[in-house]
């Protein structure tokens, strides 16, 4: 690959490795310290000697290699808040505290509560730092807190809960990648609001963001499309109806929702328009750059620094200066800088899906569009425009669908459509929207400009629900591990390099690449068809077992299983397991996996003496006396549901401990497993 010839991307790629290992061994800062000046050490003799012999040495590059190696994990090492000593982390202990909090950024509401990334200033009048969840019972809220707002609250901060259920999303996982390790359920009664407000940057983005939207309601705005609006030019994406949010993800048009290149390049470009009167002299040009980089900018912030929006922003940042010192840049110098750029100062977005997916969107269609382009040179300008948008979205669908495949396990049939219909109607909502949100930043919006973005969003969100309506064209429930995504991705780029430039080596490497993926398959396949699994869940107010015997599972349920019970519970373990349901029965007392006896005692309490069962399962909060029953049945473990009542279990886990039974709580541990 070209690519690989440049200098920098060998680098990065070095760069991006030395985050990744610090991720998962988690070095202390010190010693990643001390490992960098030594690889520095050892850089600076390398170029010393290289240069003295006037020829660049092989131990050159691989000290290189190394320098910034070391320079990716002191990155992650440095900038892991959990390596400092007055990180709250250190004082979780399950207690109540009187915890003081600064108010981040807000969050999409659920139902029940209010919810913010906060900032934590002190715990009981002792310095502490650190972000955290914070959850606020609507009840007796009269209204939301502002950005910027200092609380102290009296409750206790909790570490996030792993997944109670097996191949769930892991939540948990997924507030650590932004630095987050602990969260915090408030009542109103419990919180007190200080006269003091933090006027941060994050302050003020929240202020302007309330005047653009407040002013846009105050014009008349409907609702709906406020929402996509606000979406699409300012990267606010929590007040989106789930309905809505569903048709958006079938459609292949979520992208749209995000902010990124496509958004942040419409933006430079009116700006660039708008500034067009300004003089073509020397002066000219600079004011013009500084513009155009202080809107870019301010735009990101406003957007609340999203990985989508600063990777783009960091991107048209470099691209608006080597266009004002009229240098022609290269793009792939252009995507390898901004990766190095951001990641230096945020580590945590290389885990970032939105970031992942943005960079292999963007280098697909620079680097393979141009081969789509090629195969059809339309005379007609209308036809080569088409064109234009069918092969840049063929490219960027070709280096997402891995990652798609492995995050959300489904798959757009239909993106195309969706790209060919929206993409030209996106333009003019993007010009139309930046400059109602500019004209909303000081006062009300004329009437006919509302009407005008309100309507094209109105045919917007009409396209997508149409597109959206055909579901038998999204391919759901798709398995695929992290095995078959680097093979994927292995025999795409092999595929790829062959029909750049065909040869029998290249195609040796396609050839090889499609074995591997094959093998990851079928190695899938074949593990998963001689498993044997039974697996009791973690489901409230309800008992869920399978019985899994190669890819075909039987449920057992004491009730009808709710779409919420498919959707969150059943359907994860299916797609990770590559596994199907064949039968679905009602569950009875007894069962035998393997050797084991496995008695079910429900409700109705019903314990034969006869019984003398390995594993005893307590579900619906049977009104036994646990100690009889287990002097009675000898069992080696007993198992209590989230069927149960929490006090119930908690009784029964004082009880097993004193008669030294090993007991699992799904409501604790999570779900229950035993396999071959």
């Amino acid at each position: 690959m070209k690519i690989l010839k440049f200098p920098l991307a060998r680098i990065a790629i070095w760069f991006v490795l030395g985050i990744l290992a610090a991720f998962y061994f988690e070095p202390n800062p010190l010693l990643s310290l001390i490992c960098c000046g030594v690889a520095a050490l050892f850089f600076g003799a390398a170029y010393y000697l290289s240069k003295k012999d006037f020829i660049q040495k092989t131990y050159f590059g691989y000290a290189t290699y190394l320098v910034f190696f070391c320079i990716g994990s002191t990155t992650h090492a440095v900038h892991n808040e959990k390596n400092s000593r007055i990180h709250y982390v250190h004082t979780l202990d399950g207690h109540n505290h009187s915890v003081e909090v600064v108010l981040l950024e807000k969050l999409k509401s659920n139902p029940y509560s209010h919810r913010y990334i906060a900032k934590v200033t002190a715990i009981d009048s002792t310095i502490a730092e650190g972000k955290i969840l914070l959850n606020i019972k609507k009840q007796n809220l009269p209204e939301e807190f502002q950005i910027g707002s200092r609380l102290l609250i009296s409750g206790t901060i909790y570490e996030p809960k792993e997944p109670g259920n097996p191949h769930q999303f892991d939540y948990k996982k997924y507030l650590a990648y932004k630095s987050v390790y602990g969260q915090m359920y408030a009542d109103a009664p419990a919180i007190q609001l200080s006269s003091k407000t933090e006027k941060s940057i994050w302050y003020y983005a929240a202020r302007f963001r309330s005047t653009i939207i407040q002013n846009l309601k105050d014009s008349g705005f409907r609702n709906e499309e406020l929402n996509v609006a606000v979406a699409l030019i300012l990267g606010q994406q929590q007040d989106i109806s789930p309905e809505l949010l569903k048709d958006y993800q079938f459609a292949g048009a979520v992208h749209i929702l995000s902010v990124s290149g496509l958004h942040v390049g419409c933006l430079m470009l009116f700006i660039g328009f708008l500034l067009s009167p300004l003089p073509k002299t020397r002066t000219g040009t600079i004011l013009k750059l500084v513009i155009v980089l202080v809107f870019l900018w301010i735009f990101a912030l406003i957007a609340n620094f999203s990985p989508s929006v600063t990777r783009s922003v960091v991107m048209f940042s470099f691209v608006a200066i080597g266009k004002y010192a009229h240098r022609k840049t290269n793009i792939y110098h252009t995507l390898l800088v901004s990766v190095f750029i951001i990641l230096l100062f945020e580590p945590s977005f290389i885990f970032d899906i939105g970031f992942q997916l943005s960079y292999c969107a963007l280098f697909f269609i620079v680097w393979l569009q141009p081969l789509f382009s090629s195969l059809w040179k339309p005379k007609n300008r209308v036809a080569n425009y088409f064109w234009d948008i069918l092969t840049v979205s063929f490219a960027a669908q070709i280096g997402t669908f891995p990652l798609s495949l492995y995050y959300f396990h489904q798959f757009p049939g239909l993106f195309f459509i969706t790209n060919l219909l929206v993409l030209p109607l996106l333009g003019v909502i993007m010009a139309l929207g930046v400059l109602v949100m500019l004209w909303a930043s000081f006062s009300s919006v004329p009437s006919f400009l509302i009407k005008c973005l309100e309507w094209s969003l109105y045919i917007l969100n009409k396209t997508i629900n149409r597109i959206a309506s055909f579901e038998s064209f999204v391919f759901q429930d798709i398995s695929f591990n992290w095995q078959m995504l680097l093979s994927c991705y292995l025999l795409l780029f092999a595929i790829i390099l062959w029909f750049k430039k065909p040869n029998f080596q290249k195609l040796s490497f396609a050839l090889v690449g499609l074995i591997l993926f094959q093998l990851a398959y079928l190695g899938n396949e074949f593990s998963s068809k001689k498993q044997e699994e039974l697996i009791v869940f973690n489901a409230k107010r309800n008992t869920i077992i399978a019985q899994k015997k190669g890819t075909e599972i039987t449920v057992f349920s004491n009730q009808k299983l709710a779409d919420q019970t498919m959707d969150f519970i059943l359907r994860p373990y299916l797609v990770g397991s590559f596994s199907h349901i064949t039968a679905t029965e009602k569950i009875g007392n007894l069962m035998y996996f393997k050797q084991n006896k496995i008695l079910v005692i429900d409700s109705l309490g019903v314990s034969p003496k006869s019984q003398q069962p390995d594993i005893i399962i307590l579900s619906q909060s049977p009104k036994i006396n646990l100690e009889r029953v287990i002097r009675n049945a000898t069992p080696k473990m007993i198992i209590a549901d989230a069927s149960n009542y929490r006090t119930d279990i908690e009784r029964w886990k004082t009880t097993c401990i004193k008669e030294k039974i090993p007991f699992h709580s799904t409501v604790e541990k999570g779900f229950y497993s035993m396999s071959e």
